[in-house]
């Protein structure tokens, strides 16, 4: 399980350059989770990857991440990056019981939202977003409404975290890589 086969896989499968910044995002930020808690950065980092590289193909649930993971349990990913990317998705029912899993569920629609939040500002620059631009965009319900307040918020509950930390720890995390992910 290298970085360079799980990133041919989503580019195969992903058209969309937003969708892939955004699984290169969520990549970044798992990464960084994996250093600070002293995981295997690869595992974690092929997880953020990975978790939506079927979307396109079946964004309705229950198909996505489900018929993914069908193909990803054939190539041979290790079963906690499985049952990492099938718990993100709530409405699978599968819970997120590991460290990893916890992990991908808070990075994955707070990525999304500070991304969001770095197109509105005037340089389009994740550097210009602080903790209090999400949290005040947070409040905007029609801002980037498909992003889930809920899930940022319980997200950063589940990894023990409180939501600033949290939030300033992602924001950094893409900072680090903003060249790369193109912010």
């Amino acid at each position: 399980m290298n970085r360079n086969d799980a990133l041919q896989l989503m580019t195969e499968w992903t058209q969309s350059e937003s969708l892939r910044k955004h699984m290169l995002c969520v990549e970044t930020a798992m990464r960084a989770y994996a250093r600070k808690n002293n995981e295997d950065e690869e595992l974690w980092g092929n997880t953020g990857l990975l978790h939506d590289f079927d979307y396109e193909r079946y964004p309705d649930p229950p198909d996505h991440p489900v018929k993914g993971n069908e193909v990803l349990k054939e190539k041979g990913y290790p079963e906690i990056l499985l049952t990492a990317i099938l718990g993100h998705a709530d409405y699978t029912n599968v819970p997120r019981e590991t460290l990893l899993a916890k992990t991908l569920f808070a990075c994955d629609e707070l990525c999304g939202f500070i991304v969001a939040c770095s197109l509105v500002k005037p340089d389009k620059k994740v550097s210009s977003v602080e903790v209090t631009t999400v949290k005040k965009k947070m409040k905007d319900k029609g801002f980037a409404r498909n992003v889930s307040r809920e899930d940022i918020v319980n997200g950063a509950a589940e990894i023990t975290i409180p939501l600033d930390e949290h939030i300033q720890f992602v924001i950094e995390s893409l900072r680090a890589n903003a060249e790369q992910l193109g912010l």
